[in-house]
């Protein structure tokens, strides 16, 4: 029993969660988390693969409704074929890129001083697309046509750069293409399933021979505590968007950016590459 690697699994479930589904990247953080603890090597990345399909899992349970209404009226209805082409559509690009240019990303730019610029140029970002005027031409999820969808799966691909925030990079991207915030959160919501479920099960059959029995009980913690604190946030950020916009989240990843910056440059912490 070696409690220390049980609290970083909870530690790291719990920063998963919480990151996956808000515009600040979670990629990001559990880099910054895992060369804080010591938690970045082969296994530990297998472990944040593993965590990340608690994250998913979580949105599947709280659009349940939605997604067994699309399932069961796929032979009959429209609109829910329609739903499945859109995401289909969506979840094209990035796979394609992830495919062809996935392990010379992470060979260059999976470090923290890459992850610092990406939160501070993606936050101000999100702050320039809150201060244009907002035109809603798209109301709800179900009004998205296939090139809305592959613009917003465009978008996506921008989160192979780690701190960019998969889900930030298709909110904000809906926001500029004519989306209600509740419609492009909610899209983004969808999107993830597809894309981190297939993301998962790669990465897991890349790294097969790391699998091991001993690693059952800290890969368990993390993936609960990935899946608790993810709903936490789905709930959390559908409520947020009602009546707020995304700028608090910009300011949130500026001025983490630029507190990595600082401790990296002053000599505070002593970030990996």
């Amino acid at each position: 029993m070696d409690i220390a690697v049980w609290l970083q699994a909870l530690i790291l479930g719990v920063i998963e969660g919480l990151t996956e589904f808000l515009p600040v990247s979670s990629t990001g953080h559990l880099i910054l988390a895992g060369d804080l603890l010591g938690f970045n090597d082969d296994k530990g990345k297998l472990f944040e693969v593993v965590i990340q399909s608690g994250a998913i899992l979580a949105v599947c349970w709280e659009y349940r409704a939605k997604i067994l209404s699309v399932v069961g009226g796929l032979h009959h209805d429209p609109s829910a074929r329609r739903f499945v082409l859109n995401l289909f559509v969506a979840f094209l690009p990035f796979a394609l890129l992830g495919f062809l240019f996935g392990k010379t990303v992470k060979l260059y730019l999976f470090n923290p001083l890459t992850v610092a610029l990406a939160f501070i140029v993606g936050g101000l970002v999100i702050l320039w697309v809150e201060r244009r005027e907002h035109v809603v031409r798209i109301e709800s999820v179900d009004d998205l046509n296939w090139k809305d969808a592959l613009k917003l799966g465009c978008m996506q691909t921008l989160a192979m750069i780690p701190g960019t925030s998969r889900s930030g990079a298709t909110i904000i991207g809906g926001l500029f293409f004519g989306l209600s915030r509740k419609a492009a959160t909610e899209f983004s919501f969808f999107l993830a399933i597809p894309t981190l479920f297939a993301a998962t099960a790669y990465e897991l059959y890349k790294a097969r021979d790391l699998l091991a029995l001993d690693d059952l009980a800290h890969f368990s913690i993390g993936f609960i505590a990935a899946f608790f604190s993810a709903f936490i946030a789905v709930r959390g950020l559908i409520r947020y968007v009602a009546h707020h916009d995304f700028s608090a989240f910009a300011w949130y990843r500026i001025v983490f950016g630029i507190a990595v910056l600082t401790t990296a440059y002053t000599g505070l912490v002593s970030w990996s590459a």
